[in-house]
């Protein structure tokens, strides 16, 4: 009886793998599902099978946008996907959902689910970020590295993207909503934070307290921090990294401008510190300074606990490595995410932010200097610490589960 039951509770969660982030926030609401009970299957791109092999879950090959496609639309400040690549997404969801025949959708990122989900008539939950909840509003909307950001005054740059933001986020939404014409669905209000969490239900991979909302649905919930990190072996120069000097994990991720790490990693070293250095995949910088250890992949967690300091692209998945790890975030941000990421971290006193397209190395190892100098944890760190060991996101997708399909 036991088998034929999780063979009915089924569980399709799509990772639309643009990023390593939209990977791992699915991965752990995987692992907070019960085996015995729930069959579960993640839907990614090839590149990220072995992430989810290395998991034990079953994966489930799906077409996604390449990477360096998703970072160019950012840089360039133009919408994601266009209506064609919306409708290959929709049919492409369709038939796998028609053959896993699942009684629980979950995405991450997966825009299409808006659609597919609906039309297969099974319930759906999507995972996002909180600063893309309808019933959050940021202090302000940052101009990200764009074009106007780089040749122009930051000032009038963000005096003009203040202007222009609520154009461009509609036309963002008008892909979607030819899509969901074409499928008999009625259209979404051009609002990026409501098409972003077009879902019967949202679980938001963030901390309440960081993320102040208003009138929020009970279909919507917090479900605390993502802490994932992938199980890969330990570097050998792991035990070797001298322990009398500050240390510094550095790792600009999946999304941030890995043509700036070895400039990144370089001025870093050029302190009295040992720096830790993941490159996400990327080639190793050829730094020649001693007190520089890196591997492709490192577990951000253990790092962000050793480290004094954490250097990355602003975004959530280290930065709330480093909030568990009792570290304050440098952020060297360059898309919407890692500003509005940011701007939360900061206002909570957790760390600083620098602009990615305006690095200048002096002033990026000056505030490095200050911040390495802080007390190990201020007292806001540590209740926000301790709300990350309690508030688990892996528990709040299991009893989500539980709730929805029992």
């Amino acid at each position: 009886m036991e088998s034929s039951a999780a063979e009915e509770r089924r569980i399709l969660i799509f990772a639309e793998a643009v990023t390593l982030a939209h990977v791992a926030r699915p991965l752990c609401f995987a692992h907070g599902l019960d085996p015995g009970r729930y069959r579960v299957a993640i839907a990614a791109a090839a590149w990220v099978a072995p992430f989810i092999q290395a998991a034990g879950i079953e994966h489930l090959p799906l077409t996604s946008i390449e990477p360096s496609r998703f970072l160019e639309a950012l840089a360039r400040g133009s919408p994601v996907y266009d209506a064609t690549t919306l409708g290959q997404y929709v049919e492409a969801d369709c038939a796998l959902i028609a053959r896993y025949r699942p009684n629980l959708i979950v995405g991450d990122f997966r825009l299409s689910l808006s659609v597919s989900a609906r039309l297969a008539q099974v319930p759906y939950v999507a995972i996002s970020s909180a600063y893309w909840s309808p019933h959050y509003t940021p202090s302000r909307w940052p101009v990200p590295s764009l074009p106007i950001s780089r040749y122009l005054p930051l000032g009038l740059a963000q005096t003009l993207f203040s202007i222009v933001r609520p154009f461009a986020f509609a036309a963002h939404c008008g892909p979607m909503n030819v899509v969901r014409r074409h499928h008999g669905l009625p259209a979404l209000p051009r609002d990026l934070q409501l098409v972003y969490t077009d879902a019967d239900h949202v679980l938001y991979s963030d901390l309440p307290e960081l993320f102040p909302t208003r009138s929020m649905p009970p279909t919507h919930r917090f479900g605390g921090a993502v802490l994932w990190e992938p199980a890969n072996p330990l570097p050998d120069w792991w035990d070797r990294v001298p322990a009398m000097k500050p240390q510094v994990y550095v790792t600009l991720g999946s999304s941030g401008a890995a043509s700036q790490l070895p400039m990144v990693v370089e001025a870093i070293a050029a302190l009295p510190v040992s720096v830790l250095v993941a490159t996400a995949g990327a080639p190793l910088p050829a730094v020649a300074a001693q007190n520089v250890f890196a591997a492709p992949y490192l577990p951000g967690l253990q790092a962000a606990r050793r480290a004094q300091l954490v250097v990355c692209n602003g975004g959530s998945l280290t930065a709330y490595q480093a909030l568990a790890g009792g570290a304050p975030v440098l952020g060297l941000a360059g898309n919407l995410d890692q500003f509005l990421n940011m701007q939360a971290f900061e206002r909570a006193g957790l760390g600083r932010t620098l602009r990615a397209d305006r690095l200048v190395v002096r002033t990026m190892q000056q505030v490095a200097k200050e911040m390495i100098a802080l007390p190990p944890a201020t007292a806001a760190m540590a209740v926000l610490q301790e709300r990350c060991a309690a508030e688990r996101f892996e528990s709040a997708a299991a009893a989500l589960v539980q709730e929805l399909v029992g």
